[in-house]
Protein backbone atom coordinates (compact mmCIF):
# COMPACT_ATOMS: atom_id res chain seq x y z
CA UNK A 1 0.00 0.00 0.00
CA UNK A 2 3.30 2.05 -0.29
CA UNK A 3 3.03 4.96 -2.54
CA UNK A 4 -0.43 5.36 -3.17
CA UNK A 5 -0.90 9.24 -1.56
CA UNK A 6 -4.24 8.25 -0.26
CA UNK A 7 -3.85 11.11 2.50
CA UNK A 8 -5.73 10.82 5.89
CA UNK A 9 -9.21 10.18 4.41
CA UNK A 10 -7.52 6.93 3.08
CA UNK A 11 -5.94 5.88 6.34
CA UNK A 12 -9.15 6.12 8.47
CA UNK A 13 -11.11 3.82 5.83
CA UNK A 14 -7.72 1.26 5.91
CA UNK A 15 -7.22 1.50 9.56
CA UNK A 16 -11.04 0.19 10.38
CA UNK A 17 -10.04 -3.18 8.55
CA UNK A 18 -6.69 -3.48 11.03
CA UNK A 19 -9.17 -3.85 13.69
CA UNK A 20 -10.65 -6.82 12.69
CA UNK A 21 -7.33 -8.01 10.75
CA UNK A 22 -5.98 -11.97 11.70
CA UNK A 23 -4.14 -12.53 8.63
CA UNK A 24 -2.04 -9.84 7.79
CA UNK A 25 1.51 -9.44 9.90
CA UNK A 26 3.18 -6.49 8.31
CA UNK A 27 1.65 -3.44 6.76
CA UNK A 28 3.16 -0.80 4.84
CA UNK A 29 1.40 2.70 4.35
CA UNK A 30 4.99 4.55 3.62
CA UNK A 31 4.47 7.82 1.05
CA UNK A 32 0.97 8.63 1.14
CA UNK A 33 0.82 12.12 2.42
CA UNK A 34 -0.53 11.11 5.84
CA UNK A 35 -0.33 13.76 8.59
CA UNK A 36 -0.67 13.87 12.06
CA UNK A 37 -4.51 13.83 11.49
CA UNK A 38 -4.43 10.77 10.19
CA UNK A 39 -2.93 8.57 12.44
CA UNK A 40 -5.72 9.04 14.85
CA UNK A 41 -7.15 6.82 12.38
CA UNK A 42 -4.91 4.04 14.75
CA UNK A 43 -6.78 5.22 17.72
CA UNK A 44 -8.67 2.15 19.34
CA UNK A 45 -7.55 -0.13 16.38
CA UNK A 46 -3.74 -0.64 16.95
CA UNK A 47 -4.71 -1.11 20.58
CA UNK A 48 -6.72 -4.55 20.17
CA UNK A 49 -4.80 -5.43 16.90
CA UNK A 50 -2.38 -8.78 18.01
CA UNK A 51 -1.55 -9.75 14.27
CA UNK A 52 -0.16 -6.93 13.04
CA UNK A 53 4.19 -7.35 13.52
CA UNK A 54 5.57 -4.84 11.37
CA UNK A 55 3.77 -0.97 10.70
CA UNK A 56 5.64 1.52 7.93
CA UNK A 57 4.67 5.13 8.06
CA UNK A 58 8.08 6.09 6.46
CA UNK A 59 8.24 9.30 3.81
CA UNK A 60 5.20 10.50 5.22
CA UNK A 61 4.91 14.23 7.00
CA UNK A 62 4.15 12.38 10.80
CA UNK A 63 5.78 14.92 12.70
CA UNK A 64 6.71 15.44 16.22
CA UNK A 65 2.22 15.46 17.19
CA UNK A 66 1.74 12.46 14.80
CA UNK A 67 4.55 10.71 16.75
CA UNK A 68 3.36 11.63 19.98
CA UNK A 69 -0.26 10.55 18.90
CA UNK A 70 1.41 7.20 17.27
CA UNK A 71 3.37 6.93 20.69
CA UNK A 72 0.16 6.88 23.00
CA UNK A 73 -1.48 4.36 20.67
CA UNK A 74 1.50 1.59 20.71
CA UNK A 75 2.30 1.96 24.33
CA UNK A 76 -0.54 -0.22 24.82
CA UNK A 77 0.03 -2.37 21.78
CA UNK A 78 1.38 -6.11 22.35
CA UNK A 79 2.14 -7.22 18.83
CA UNK A 80 4.12 -4.64 16.58
CA UNK A 81 7.74 -5.84 16.59
CA UNK A 82 9.11 -3.61 13.89
CA UNK A 83 8.13 0.00 13.73
CA UNK A 84 9.43 2.39 10.55
CA UNK A 85 9.50 6.18 10.63
CA UNK A 86 11.90 6.89 8.39
CA UNK A 87 11.99 10.47 6.62
CA UNK A 88 9.27 11.21 8.73
CA UNK A 89 9.83 14.61 9.96
CA UNK A 90 10.76 13.91 13.13
CA UNK A 91 12.34 16.21 15.38
CA UNK A 92 11.15 16.60 19.52
CA UNK A 93 8.91 13.49 18.59
CA UNK A 94 11.91 11.56 19.34
CA UNK A 95 11.10 12.48 23.46
CA UNK A 96 7.13 10.73 22.78
CA UNK A 97 9.42 7.68 21.25
CA UNK A 98 11.22 7.43 24.09
CA UNK A 99 8.39 7.84 26.83
CA UNK A 100 6.69 4.85 24.75
CA UNK A 101 10.14 2.70 24.86
CA UNK A 102 9.91 2.52 28.60
CA UNK A 103 6.31 1.06 28.55
CA UNK A 104 6.23 -0.88 25.45
CA UNK A 105 7.96 -4.55 25.53
CA UNK A 106 6.90 -6.10 21.84
CA UNK A 107 9.30 -3.79 19.54
CA UNK A 108 12.10 -5.18 18.58
CA UNK A 109 13.59 -3.51 15.81
CA UNK A 110 12.73 0.50 15.64
CA UNK A 111 13.98 2.73 12.13
CA UNK A 112 14.03 6.63 12.88
CA UNK A 113 16.56 7.66 9.61
CA UNK A 114 16.76 10.73 7.88
CA UNK A 115 15.00 12.43 10.49
CA UNK A 116 15.38 15.87 11.91
CA UNK A 117 16.91 14.66 15.48
CA UNK A 118 19.20 16.44 17.54
CA UNK A 119 21.59 16.11 21.07
CA UNK A 120 17.89 16.60 23.15
CA UNK A 121 16.25 13.35 21.04
CA UNK A 122 19.06 11.10 21.42
CA UNK A 123 19.55 11.87 25.10
CA UNK A 124 15.67 11.06 25.47
CA UNK A 125 16.03 7.35 23.34
CA UNK A 126 19.21 7.03 25.73
CA UNK A 127 17.23 7.26 28.90
CA UNK A 128 14.59 5.15 27.44
CA UNK A 129 17.09 2.21 26.17
CA UNK A 130 17.91 2.33 30.53
CA UNK A 131 14.51 1.06 30.92
CA UNK A 132 13.92 -1.06 28.01
CA UNK A 133 15.61 -4.90 27.72
CA UNK A 134 13.71 -5.71 24.43
CA UNK A 135 14.40 -3.56 21.77
CA UNK A 136 17.10 -4.93 19.49
CA UNK A 137 17.93 -3.10 16.59
CA UNK A 138 17.97 1.27 16.72
CA UNK A 139 18.23 3.06 13.37
CA UNK A 140 18.92 6.75 13.69
CA UNK A 141 21.04 6.94 10.21
CA UNK A 142 20.84 10.24 9.52
CA UNK A 143 19.82 12.31 11.87
CA UNK A 144 21.72 15.36 13.61
CA UNK A 145 23.13 13.74 17.06
CA UNK A 146 26.79 14.88 16.99
CA UNK A 147 29.66 14.28 19.83
CA UNK A 148 26.92 14.81 22.33
CA UNK A 149 24.06 12.09 21.05
CA UNK A 150 26.88 9.64 20.67
CA UNK A 151 27.96 10.39 24.33
CA UNK A 152 24.53 9.95 26.09
CA UNK A 153 23.97 6.82 24.09
CA UNK A 154 27.46 5.40 25.37
CA UNK A 155 25.97 6.00 28.61
CA UNK A 156 23.06 4.18 27.87
CA UNK A 157 24.40 1.23 26.05
CA UNK A 158 26.76 0.71 29.15
CA UNK A 159 23.70 -0.69 31.17
CA UNK A 160 21.49 -2.02 28.18
CA UNK A 161 21.54 -5.56 27.51
CA UNK A 162 19.08 -5.81 24.83
CA UNK A 163 20.84 -3.78 21.58
CA UNK A 164 22.06 -5.97 19.36
CA UNK A 165 22.23 -3.70 16.08
CA UNK A 166 22.99 -0.19 16.06
CA UNK A 167 22.86 2.00 13.06
CA UNK A 168 24.42 5.51 12.88
CA UNK A 169 25.61 6.47 9.97
CA UNK A 170 25.79 10.23 8.93
CA UNK A 171 25.19 11.57 12.30
CA UNK A 172 28.28 14.03 12.82
CA UNK A 173 29.70 12.18 15.78
CA UNK A 174 33.41 12.98 14.86
CA UNK A 175 36.48 11.75 16.57
CA UNK A 176 35.77 13.12 20.07
CA UNK A 177 31.60 11.24 20.27
CA UNK A 178 33.21 8.29 19.06
CA UNK A 179 35.73 7.74 21.64
CA UNK A 180 32.59 8.46 24.10
CA UNK A 181 30.58 5.61 22.02
CA UNK A 182 33.36 3.09 21.93
CA UNK A 183 34.13 3.71 25.86
CA UNK A 184 30.44 2.32 26.51
CA UNK A 185 30.11 -0.10 23.84
CA UNK A 186 33.58 -1.53 25.56
CA UNK A 187 31.25 -2.02 28.85
CA UNK A 188 28.14 -2.82 26.85
CA UNK A 189 26.55 -5.66 28.78
CA UNK A 190 24.99 -7.43 25.84
CA UNK A 191 26.01 -9.10 22.35
CA UNK A 192 25.95 -5.95 20.32
CA UNK A 193 26.31 -7.44 16.65
CA UNK A 194 26.38 -5.03 13.68
CA UNK A 195 27.96 -1.71 14.32
CA UNK A 196 27.18 1.33 11.70
CA UNK A 197 29.37 4.49 11.98
CA UNK A 198 29.73 5.80 8.49
CA UNK A 199 30.37 8.70 7.37
CA UNK A 200 30.50 10.25 11.19
CA UNK A 201 33.89 12.55 10.10
CA UNK A 202 36.24 10.27 11.79
CA UNK A 203 39.95 10.26 11.24
CA UNK A 204 43.32 8.18 12.25
CA UNK A 205 42.49 9.70 15.42
CA UNK A 206 39.04 8.13 15.83
CA UNK A 207 40.01 4.76 14.46
CA UNK A 208 42.04 4.48 17.71
CA UNK A 209 39.19 4.41 19.78
CA UNK A 210 37.19 1.90 17.01
CA UNK A 211 40.51 -0.52 16.98
CA UNK A 212 40.58 -0.69 21.05
CA UNK A 213 36.93 -1.50 20.85
CA UNK A 214 37.36 -4.26 17.92
CA UNK A 215 40.27 -5.78 19.45
CA UNK A 216 38.14 -6.79 22.82
CA UNK A 217 35.08 -7.54 21.31
CA UNK A 218 33.87 -11.04 21.04
CA UNK A 219 30.50 -10.75 19.49
CA UNK A 220 30.63 -8.18 16.24
CA UNK A 221 29.76 -9.52 12.88
CA UNK A 222 29.46 -6.32 11.00
CA UNK A 223 31.55 -3.18 10.93
CA UNK A 224 30.99 -0.26 8.85
CA UNK A 225 33.45 2.38 8.81
CA UNK A 226 32.24 3.84 5.52
CA UNK A 227 33.34 6.97 4.17
CA UNK A 228 35.04 8.52 6.85
CA UNK A 229 38.75 9.97 7.04
CA UNK A 230 40.87 7.47 8.62
CA UNK A 231 43.67 7.64 6.30
CA UNK A 232 46.10 4.66 6.23
CA UNK A 233 47.07 5.49 9.55
CA UNK A 234 43.39 4.84 10.81
CA UNK A 235 43.69 1.77 8.82
CA UNK A 236 46.60 0.02 10.11
CA UNK A 237 45.50 0.51 13.55
CA UNK A 238 42.37 -1.46 12.52
CA UNK A 239 44.43 -4.07 10.85
CA UNK A 240 46.53 -4.47 14.23
CA UNK A 241 42.86 -4.75 16.20
CA UNK A 242 41.68 -7.51 13.73
CA UNK A 243 44.76 -9.66 14.40
CA UNK A 244 43.30 -10.26 17.88
CA UNK A 245 39.65 -10.26 16.52
CA UNK A 246 37.49 -13.62 15.38
CA UNK A 247 33.92 -12.41 15.04
CA UNK A 248 33.93 -9.73 12.55
CA UNK A 249 33.04 -11.16 8.94
CA UNK A 250 31.91 -8.32 7.50
CA UNK A 251 34.36 -5.10 7.31
CA UNK A 252 33.28 -1.83 5.37
CA UNK A 253 36.14 0.70 4.70
CA UNK A 254 35.35 2.40 1.94
CA UNK A 255 36.02 5.99 0.97
CA UNK A 256 38.41 6.47 3.93
CA UNK A 257 41.23 7.96 1.43
CA UNK A 258 43.30 4.47 2.28
CA UNK A 259 46.21 4.12 0.15
CA UNK A 260 48.76 1.51 -1.10
CA UNK A 261 50.05 1.31 2.83
CA UNK A 262 46.78 0.73 4.85
CA UNK A 263 45.11 -1.71 1.92
CA UNK A 264 48.51 -3.37 2.91
CA UNK A 265 47.92 -3.60 6.49
CA UNK A 266 44.73 -5.10 5.94
CA UNK A 267 45.89 -7.48 3.25
CA UNK A 268 48.03 -9.17 6.08
CA UNK A 269 45.59 -9.72 8.78
CA UNK A 270 43.79 -11.59 5.94
CA UNK A 271 46.96 -14.45 5.80
CA UNK A 272 45.40 -15.91 8.92
CA UNK A 273 42.08 -14.39 9.34
CA UNK A 274 39.22 -17.21 7.92
CA UNK A 275 36.42 -14.88 9.44
CA UNK A 276 36.46 -12.29 7.54
CA UNK A 277 34.22 -13.08 4.06
CA UNK A 278 33.28 -9.60 2.83
CA UNK A 279 35.57 -6.67 2.24
CA UNK A 280 34.36 -3.28 1.02
CA UNK A 281 37.26 -1.02 0.27
CA UNK A 282 35.78 0.81 -2.80
CA UNK A 283 36.40 4.58 -3.54
CA UNK A 284 39.88 4.45 -1.70
CA UNK A 285 43.31 5.38 -3.87
CA UNK A 286 44.84 1.81 -3.24
CA UNK A 287 46.32 1.77 -6.70
CA UNK A 288 47.58 -1.14 -8.73
CA UNK A 289 50.69 -1.25 -6.08
CA UNK A 290 47.03 -1.60 -3.73
CA UNK A 291 45.83 -4.04 -5.94
CA UNK A 292 48.95 -5.89 -6.12
CA UNK A 293 49.38 -6.09 -2.20
CA UNK A 294 45.61 -7.45 -1.65
CA UNK A 295 46.16 -9.90 -4.86
CA UNK A 296 49.35 -11.74 -3.56
CA UNK A 297 47.86 -12.58 -0.05
CA UNK A 298 44.27 -13.62 -1.71
CA UNK A 299 45.77 -16.19 -4.12
CA UNK A 300 46.69 -18.33 -1.30
CA UNK A 301 45.20 -16.93 1.64
CA UNK A 302 41.94 -15.84 3.57
CA UNK A 303 38.52 -16.90 3.12
CA UNK A 304 37.05 -13.34 1.05
CA UNK A 305 33.59 -14.20 -0.43
CA UNK A 306 32.97 -10.36 -1.48
CA UNK A 307 35.92 -8.64 -2.44
CA UNK A 308 34.72 -4.78 -3.57
CA UNK A 309 37.03 -2.53 -5.05
CA UNK A 310 35.01 -0.31 -7.38
CA UNK A 311 36.61 3.31 -8.39
CA UNK A 312 39.94 2.39 -6.48
CA UNK A 313 42.30 3.57 -9.47
CA UNK A 314 44.09 0.34 -9.69
CA UNK A 315 44.01 0.62 -13.33
CA UNK A 316 45.17 -2.64 -16.03
CA UNK A 317 48.01 -3.68 -14.13
CA UNK A 318 46.52 -4.00 -10.76
CA UNK A 319 43.37 -6.07 -13.18
CA UNK A 320 46.40 -8.19 -13.99
CA UNK A 321 47.00 -8.46 -10.64
CA UNK A 322 43.55 -9.48 -9.42
CA UNK A 323 43.27 -11.68 -12.52
CA UNK A 324 46.32 -13.75 -11.35
CA UNK A 325 45.31 -14.17 -7.76
CA UNK A 326 41.89 -15.22 -9.35
CA UNK A 327 43.24 -18.32 -11.42
CA UNK A 328 44.39 -19.93 -7.64
CA UNK A 329 41.44 -18.07 -5.37
CA UNK A 330 38.86 -20.41 -4.24
CA UNK A 331 36.89 -18.81 -2.19
CA UNK A 332 35.78 -15.21 -4.27
CA UNK A 333 32.48 -15.18 -5.26
CA UNK A 334 31.52 -11.70 -5.88
CA UNK A 335 34.09 -9.20 -7.33
CA UNK A 336 33.14 -5.54 -8.10
CA UNK A 337 35.84 -3.71 -10.01
CA UNK A 338 34.10 -1.03 -11.48
CA UNK A 339 35.29 2.34 -12.23
CA UNK A 340 39.08 1.81 -12.51
CA UNK A 341 40.24 2.30 -15.75
CA UNK A 342 40.63 -1.33 -16.39
CA UNK A 343 40.24 -0.24 -20.49
CA UNK A 344 40.60 -3.15 -22.84
CA UNK A 345 44.27 -4.60 -21.37
CA UNK A 346 42.20 -5.04 -17.86
CA UNK A 347 39.52 -6.67 -19.45
CA UNK A 348 41.92 -9.22 -21.08
CA UNK A 349 43.85 -10.38 -18.19
CA UNK A 350 40.53 -10.94 -16.61
CA UNK A 351 39.39 -13.08 -19.41
CA UNK A 352 42.59 -14.91 -19.17
CA UNK A 353 41.76 -16.07 -16.07
CA UNK A 354 37.91 -16.49 -16.76
CA UNK A 355 39.38 -19.56 -19.58
CA UNK A 356 40.75 -21.39 -16.32
CA UNK A 357 38.54 -23.12 -14.09
CA UNK A 358 37.33 -21.35 -11.40
CA UNK A 359 34.34 -22.65 -9.27
CA UNK A 360 34.12 -19.75 -6.67
CA UNK A 361 33.59 -16.93 -8.71
CA UNK A 362 30.04 -15.99 -9.54
CA UNK A 363 29.30 -12.40 -9.91
CA UNK A 364 31.79 -9.82 -11.79
CA UNK A 365 30.96 -6.05 -12.25
CA UNK A 366 33.26 -4.26 -14.88
CA UNK A 367 30.72 -1.22 -15.25
CA UNK A 368 32.49 1.95 -15.78
CA UNK A 369 35.81 1.02 -17.17
CA UNK A 370 36.59 2.31 -20.57
CA UNK A 371 36.02 -1.51 -22.00
CA UNK A 372 35.90 -1.29 -25.95
CA UNK A 373 35.21 -4.25 -28.16
CA UNK A 374 38.45 -6.03 -27.99
CA UNK A 375 37.92 -6.61 -24.04
CA UNK A 376 34.17 -7.75 -24.68
CA UNK A 377 35.87 -10.01 -27.27
CA UNK A 378 38.70 -11.59 -25.01
CA UNK A 379 35.62 -11.81 -21.74
CA UNK A 380 33.16 -13.47 -24.54
CA UNK A 381 35.91 -15.97 -26.26
CA UNK A 382 36.70 -17.15 -22.50
CA UNK A 383 33.23 -17.55 -21.38
CA UNK A 384 32.90 -20.10 -24.65
CA UNK A 385 35.83 -21.61 -24.05
CA UNK A 386 35.26 -22.54 -20.02
CA UNK A 387 32.36 -25.06 -20.05
CA UNK A 388 32.98 -25.26 -16.04
CA UNK A 389 32.54 -21.58 -15.98
CA UNK A 390 30.72 -20.52 -12.78
CA UNK A 391 29.87 -17.04 -13.12
CA UNK A 392 26.12 -16.06 -13.35
CA UNK A 393 26.31 -12.44 -13.24
CA UNK A 394 28.33 -10.09 -15.33
CA UNK A 395 28.07 -6.11 -15.47
CA UNK A 396 29.98 -4.61 -18.06
CA UNK A 397 27.23 -1.77 -19.13
CA UNK A 398 28.69 2.07 -19.05
CA UNK A 399 31.33 1.27 -21.10
CA UNK A 400 32.50 2.20 -24.81
CA UNK A 401 31.18 -1.44 -26.46
CA UNK A 402 29.70 -0.98 -30.29
CA UNK A 403 26.93 -3.68 -31.72
CA UNK A 404 29.59 -5.48 -32.06
CA UNK A 405 30.99 -6.29 -28.75
CA UNK A 406 27.64 -5.96 -27.15
CA UNK A 407 26.80 -9.05 -29.74
CA UNK A 408 29.73 -11.07 -29.12
CA UNK A 409 28.90 -10.93 -25.23
CA UNK A 410 25.25 -11.88 -26.15
CA UNK A 411 26.76 -14.80 -28.98
CA UNK A 412 28.78 -15.94 -25.95
CA UNK A 413 25.82 -16.10 -23.08
CA UNK A 414 23.42 -18.04 -25.56
CA UNK A 415 26.71 -20.52 -26.32
CA UNK A 416 27.04 -21.49 -22.66
CA UNK A 417 23.26 -21.93 -21.90
CA UNK A 418 23.36 -23.98 -25.40
CA UNK A 419 26.00 -25.81 -24.01
CA UNK A 420 25.98 -26.51 -20.65
CA UNK A 421 22.52 -25.31 -19.61
CA UNK A 422 23.92 -22.75 -17.67
CA UNK A 423 22.48 -19.38 -17.72
CA UNK A 424 24.21 -16.13 -17.27
CA UNK A 425 23.05 -12.58 -16.39
CA UNK A 426 24.86 -10.21 -18.89
CA UNK A 427 24.19 -6.46 -17.70
CA UNK A 428 25.16 -4.48 -21.06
Amino acid sequence: MSGRNFGDEGLFFLAESLAFNQIAEEVSFAANGITAAGLRAFDGVLQSNITLKTLDLSGNLVGDEGAKCLCDILVNNSSIEKLQLNSADLGDGAKAIAEMLKKNSSLRVLELNNNMIEYSGFSSLAGALLENNSIRNIHLNGNYGGALGANALAKALESNKSIRELHLHGNSIGDEGICSLMTGLSSHKGKLTLLDIGNNSLTAKGSFHVAEYIRKSRNLLWLNLYMNDIGDEGAEKIAVALKENRSISTLDLGGNNIHVDGVNAIAQVLKDNLVITTLELSYNPIGPDGAKALAEVLKFHGNIKTLKLGWCQIGAKGAECIADALKYNTTISILDLRANGLRDEGAQSLARSLKVVNEALTSLDLGFNEIRDDGAFAIAQALKSNDDVAVTSLNIASNFLTKFGQGALADARDHVLEMTEKEINIFL
